[in-house]
């Protein structure tokens, strides 16, 4: 039987984060200035989040002893992204209590089993189908029709294991990009969306069932990861309630005690369509730290944690830019705009296409 918390946590009580990013390092943060302390478990010896707090435990998810010793240390668990294996969720489950559930976990890690959890409650989304073999994909992709989108249903983020599929597209390239050498993987094939923006809605959900969201914002995406978030969102607000609306319905269909992200596309229609779920604090929302009377990590924390949840009223507009791979070398030139708030993960090799920090501008409101 999963434990569970009856009582808010009280100061001074250690939440143990599985996974070590960046949005652990500003939960754990976060985290500290309401009087907790964090304990991250993750199998990188030099995490950004383990920078920032002297209780850590660097061991393999699978590692069963290590994560017996981490339930031990810690009066509450939660996840920092949703690739944590599922594994290490259940084994600690009726160890320690966790917020989200593993359940919440085992939905989101899979677009497969997002968009069947979508369905289920009648939250609309694009057309979608299973695929798991090459000779699958054929028949899917005849199905769905062109064009369309090959996802991998695990671990993908970033754009990573995805390839878009035209008219003239060579499925078995497309397979190849998905699933490298694989003769079988799961994975989903999306129909194509005209979307005229992709927004999202970040919703936190207390123990007792309050629920509190931040304004629709707009994302906009270079090489398929987020380049930058505009606040708010330029967006009908027929559209823009219809989006605050689904985010709430999904929090408490889900169950959720935390924070819950939702990605949208939204049609020259003004309809709304769910594309992904993230159960954690989200890039989108990285802005809140600078512009909101609550960010969206003390949110997170305050949720999980059993307190109140605090404002989401935004004191000003906003523009967050993530820096990417050799952007981040440009700290001394950002800071040189005294607008600029800007936010470094400890990271210390700079790859193509990773997120090395972000930069806030703030905008005054009309």
């Amino acid at each position: 039987m999963a434990k569970t918390l009856t009582e808010p946590l009280a100061p001074g009580a250690v939440i143990g984060i599985l996974g070590g990013g960046q949005l652990g390092r500003m939960a754990a943060l976060a985290a500290a200035r309401l009087g907790y302390r964090c304990h991250v478990y993750c199998p990188e010896p030099d995490a950004p989040a383990a920078q920032v707090t002297p209780l850590f435990t660097c061991a393999a998810y699978e590692d069963e002893e290590a994560l017996a010793g981490f339930a031990e240390a810690v009066d509450l668990v939660t996840f920092e992204f949703e690739n944590i294996p599922l594994g290490a969720a259940t084994f600690l489950a009726p160890r320690v209590a966790q917020r989200p559930g593993p359940e919440v976990l085992r939905i989101c890690q899979n677009r497969l089993r997002e968009k069947d959890f979508c369905q289920s409650v009648k939250v609309p989304t694009t057309r979608y189908a299973e695929v798991n073999t090459p000779d699958g994909l054929a028949r899917v992709v005849n199905d769905i029709g062109r064009p369309c989108v090959l996802k991998t249903a695990e671990l993908g983020y970033d754009g990573k294991g995805q390839a878009s599929i035209g008219p003239e597209t060579d499925l078995d390239n497309a397979w190849r990009l998905m699933a490298g050498d694989r003769a079988e993987a799961p994975g989903i094939v999306e129909a194509f969306v005209d979307f005229t923006l992709e927004i999202s809605v970040i919703v936190a959900r207390g123990a007792g069932g309050g629920c509190q969201s931040y304004p629709v914002v707009e994302n906009q995406h270079r090489m398929h990861i987020l380049d930058q978030t505009i606040v708010p969102a330029r967006v009908a607000d027929k559209a823009a309630e219809r989006a605050e609306a689904i985010a709430r319905h999904l929090a408490e269909e889900i169950g959720l005690v935390g924070l819950l992200a939702i990605e949208m596309f939204v049609t020259a229609e003004d309809e709304v369509l769910v594309n992904e779920l993230a159960p954690r604090p989200h890039n989108s929302g990285h802005w809140t730290l600078d512009a909101c009377v609550t960010s969206q990590f003390e949110q997170f924390v305050r949720a999980i944690a059993g307190l109140p949840l605090g404002s989401t009223e935004r004191h000003c507009d906003a523009v967050m830019k993530n820096l990417l791979g050799e952007d981040a070398g440009r700290w001394h030139e950002i800071l040189s705009d005294p607008a600029a708030k800007l936010h470094l993960y400890g990271k210390t090799e700079a790859r193509p296409g990773r997120k090395m920090g972000h930069v806030t501008k703030l905008v005054p409101r009309d």
